[in-house]
């Protein structure tokens, strides 16, 4: 999972019966999804909302509540943080710059950042959209497990949630840390990547990765509802609360982590979106209205046997290929699932309750709402 969401936020704690609001009925041909959702809540969700397109029409909806101390159910209009999902619009205007001839992917990144930054010279901007870099990420390691800039999410990461990090401060750190493996010998998922890639647009447009995002994507594809918080703390709109759990003198602490300074993720993951919203953005990049069809491919088409292209996972299912990403950040996890003819697509927001038993059998209950959804 991106961000470390899933590795941090539904590892610890203990199911304590929280008790959600009674959904409504889905409709016909809707009760598995309905049904896989609710298989969520009793192993770690507090909330969940889902937005479906397939031969049957279009179908919203949610099970769980907003919030811990209340009743009111989860908005399938809410907002939410997406994680990692905010690679993809990254990747796709470096892909547009390419198209463009302004940026050549098998370049070495340090032609157009010249002594900017330590960067490996091996190290291809190609290298950084598919995660085949070797740099450490800046969020810390999973595999082997390894610290980041950011602590561990606990009680140090809660006492801290509010600081900033600049890119530049990231990248470096990122890099003094031992490189992962040689560029292009292997692949591990580095958010340290993105934010270069981040870096890299400031550089060649002279504005910043979030102004290109917003003229090239968010303002042709009207996604009025996607922002990008920067420093900010808050979500702009109504949106689900999430929480984050962590062992505390023997019991467990769950703390509101809605608000939290995002800066860490930057480029790699700081985004704020909808479900209808990101629909639109993944609908229209496989359709091709963003790219043309030479990046497009390039994108689809994954690193050996990593599952990854440019930015965009692929995800075999018992019912055909499908593209999209998932993403995480403390107190939500979010994935997005369309087909290449763009016929099936689905787009989950999931709000962390902090009381996940264990990270296996959440991971299990989330998959299933998405094997549920795209292919019944």
């Amino acid at each position: 999972m991106s961000i470390r969401l899933v590795a941090g936020a539904a590892v610890v704690g203990v199911g304590m019966g929280l008790l959600a609001p009674a959904a409504t009925a889905a409709p016909a041909g809707r009760d598995k999804v309905q049904q896989a959702m609710e298989g969520v809540l009793p192993v770690g969700a507090l909330g969940i909302q889902l937005r479906l397109r397939d031969a049957a029409g279009e179908w919203t909806g949610s099970a769980g509540r907003a919030a811990v101390n209340s009743d009111r159910p989860v908005r399938t209009d809410g907002l939410f943080r997406i994680g990692s999902n905010t690679k993809t619009f990254t990747a796709t205007v470096v892909l547009q710059l390419n198209a463009e001839r302004r940026v050549d992917l098998d370049a070495p990144v340090n032609r157009y950042l010249p002594g900017y930054l330590p960067v490996n010279s091996k190290i291809t901007v190609r290298n950084l959209l598919q995660h085949t870099s070797g740099i450490y990420s800046h969020t810390g390691e999973e595999d082997p497990a390894g610290p980041g800039i950011i602590p561990p999410f606990d009680k140090r990461f809660v006492d801290t949630r509010y600081r900033t990090y600049t890119p530049e401060q990231m990248v470096r750190w990122a890099l003094a840390q031992p490189s992962r493996f040689n560029p292009g010998e292997g692949w591990s998922y580095s958010n340290t990547n993105y934010v270069l890639l981040g870096m890299l647009i400031e550089k060649l447009t002279g504005h910043s990765y979030a102004q290109e995002i917003t003229q090239r994507i968010l303002r042709p594809l009207h996604l009025r509802q996607t922002s990008f918080p920067g420093t900010h703390s808050g979500i702009p709109g109504p949106h689900a609360q999430g929480y984050l759990g962590y062992p505390d003198g023997g019991g467990l602490t769950v703390v509101d982590i809605t608000r939290i300074n995002p800066s860490w993720g930057g480029a790699a993951g700081e985004m704020i979106s909808s479900t209808r919203d990101l629909e639109r953005f993944y609908v229209a990049l496989l359709a091709g209205e963003l790219l043309p069809a030479a990046q497009l491919t390039q994108m689809m088409t994954p690193w050996r046997d990593s599952e990854y292209g440019l930015g965009l996972h692929r995800v075999r299912t018992s019912c055909g290929d499908f593209y999209g990403h998932t993403g995480g950040i403390p107190g939500y996890v979010t994935d997005v699932m369309v087909s290449k003819d763009r016929s099936k697509r689905m787009v989950l927001s999931l709000t962390d309750s902090g009381r996940a038993t264990d990270r296996d059998t959440f991971l299990a209950a989330f998959g299933r709402v998405g094997d549920a959804a795209v292919c019944g």
